[in-house]
């Protein structure tokens, strides 16, 4: 079946991405303190969508080497570069202690975590070792049509590499890959190689010509997947997966 034919009716999902943070919070996002007096319902949204935001502007700084592999920084030292208290910051670095992005260095603050070639490869590895098979089961079983709503998610990919946003493509890439994945049905799975997906993330090279060349590359082979999967081309499918996660690992 053509794909273009295959896709015809079929409109895409539902635009509900987080869109990339900046590095500063929004002036109307910034924390507004009380003290010595009960926190209103609203103080309590507030500060907990203070804390996604500076969640978000982390991830994004860990992404694009702002914050340096090795490097100790201190929860009032971010608060201040972002204008907010030091409490969402540090509620922020213990949620990236956990997903292994930070590591804690009591009464200093929390120190970016070194990924070396070896642990790189080895996240690899387990990807592969998860996606591999369930992509290679869903080309069998997913109908063509039902691949069409991916098609935004790996237009994003490559609209991120095309201008080097290293930030907005690690979150398009984590996008296409979960949606993908999505399509077994399985939650566990999804979550699980999310996590490792997000792992595998930070920090990236800091050389932007070569890392968008390899970004470039990259989301091409999403495009080229996603059209094997249409096509239900078992073989290619498993090849392309197999260079995915040998090549760039994204």
């Amino acid at each position: 079946m053509e794909q273009g034919r295959a896709c015809e009716g079929v409109r895409p999902p539902h635009a509900s991405a987080t869109a990339r943070s900046s590095v500063r919070v929004p002036e109307q996002a910034r924390g507004e303190h009380t003290h010595n007096e009960p926190s209103p319902p609203r103080a309590v949204v507030q500060r907990h969508s203070v804390r996604g935001q500076i969640l978000e502007a982390l991830r994004a700084a860990l992404v694009d080497g702002e914050l340096i592999p090795g490097q100790v920084y201190s929860a009032p030292a971010l608060g201040a570069r972002f204008g907010v208290s030091a409490t969402p910051v540090r509620e922020a670095m213990q949620q990236l202690a956990v997903e292994g992005a930070v590591e804690v260095v009591p009464n200093r603050g929390f120190r970016v975590a070194e990924r070396g070639p070896r642990e790189l490869a080895e996240l690899a590895e387990v990807r592969a070792l998860i996606e591999v098979p369930v992509m290679v089961r869903l080309a069998r079983t997913v109908p063509p049509a039902g691949w069409c709503a991916l098609r935004p998610l790996a237009d994003a990919t490559v609209a991120a590499a095309a201008v080097g946003d290293r930030a907005g493509y690690a979150e398009a890439d984590r996008a296409f890959h979960g949606a993908v994945l999505a399509l077994s049905g399985n939650a566990q799975l999804v979550t699980v190689a999310d996590e490792l997906h997000r792992r595998s993330q930070w920090p990236l090279e800091t050389n932007p010509v070569t890392r968008r060349a390899d970004l470039l590359a990259d989301a091409a082979e999403h495009t080229a997947l996603l059209d094997a999967l249409i096509a239900q081309d078992v073989m290619v499918v498993q090849s392309l997966v197999r260079e995915h996660f040998t090549g760039s690992g994204g």
